[in-house]
């Protein structure tokens, strides 16, 4: 692999709770290199969310940093940081959060219409990832006429359309059943492999975390063991 493009540097971050105050992470260190593919596990309630949520700069930590290459994001404003994620960062949740009006295809060119792609090239680029996805025959359908698995399907489309370097993913298989969930994991990993595209997985499917090399364990908001299998 080429040189770690994602490190994260003493991350803390609390949070306020019946005049309390909370700490979720507690001093993460973590080195992601490009192409890397990794799991976070652990308990409910452990920060694995909050962690990906900084890394994906949805979130700011309250003290800490996190660099990509030698960028460190936190030193940007919303505006520039809005912007960085759009270019660089794909992300997938466990509720689809497709919007129900519009079909596969329209959803999926979402973000590059927000980037301000034209809307013929969004079109193109959209069918093409989504026959990458296994869905060519369902490109016209909207949210509701497709099953949990193809919404998903959509939903992973939506975040491959800009050509992400990083795809995080939280419980990306957690709505799903268990023959449904190993598709949509399949898939995960051979985009992986094929794109070589960094991807970090939040969840608490054994049989996900099992089948990639690298596993993060958090407990009480600090890395516990990062392991190669």
């Amino acid at each position: 692999m080429s040189a770690v493009s994602i490190r994260a540097r003493n991350l803390y971050k609390t949070f306020e709770s019946n005049n309390k105050t909370v700490e979720v992470l507690k001093g993460i260190d973590l080195d992601i290199k490009k192409g890397d593919m990794l799991s976070i596990v652990g308990a409910s309630g452990v920060g694995k969310s909050t962690l990906l949520h900084i890394l994906g700069a949805i979130e700011r930590p309250t003290s800490g940093n996190v660099f990509y290459d030698t960028e460190d994001l936190f030193l940007m404003d919303d505006k520039k940081l809005a912007g960085f994620r759009n270019r660089t960062i794909g992300f997938i949740f466990q509720f689809h959060h497709l919007l129900p009006e519009f079909n596969a295809i329209e959803n999926t060119m979402m973000p590059a219409l927000i980037r301000g792609i034209k809307k013929k090239d969004a079109c193109i680029e959209a069918e093409n990832i989504l026959q990458k996805v296994g869905l060519k025959d369902r490109i016209t359908h909207k949210p509701g006429e497709l099953s949990g698995g193809e919404q998903q399907r959509v939903a992973i489309a939506r975040a491959l359309i800009l050509k992400p370097e990083v795809i995080l993913a939280d419980e990306p298989t957690g709505n799903l059943d268990t023959k449904t969930g190993d598709s949509v994991q399949d898939l995960l990993i051979n985009l992986n492999r094929e794109l070589k595209i960094t991807l970090v997985v939040v969840t608490h499917n054994n049989r996900l975390a099992d089948k990639m090399p690298r596993r993060v364990s958090l407990l009480d908001g600090m890395i516990v063991s990062d392991v190669l299998s």
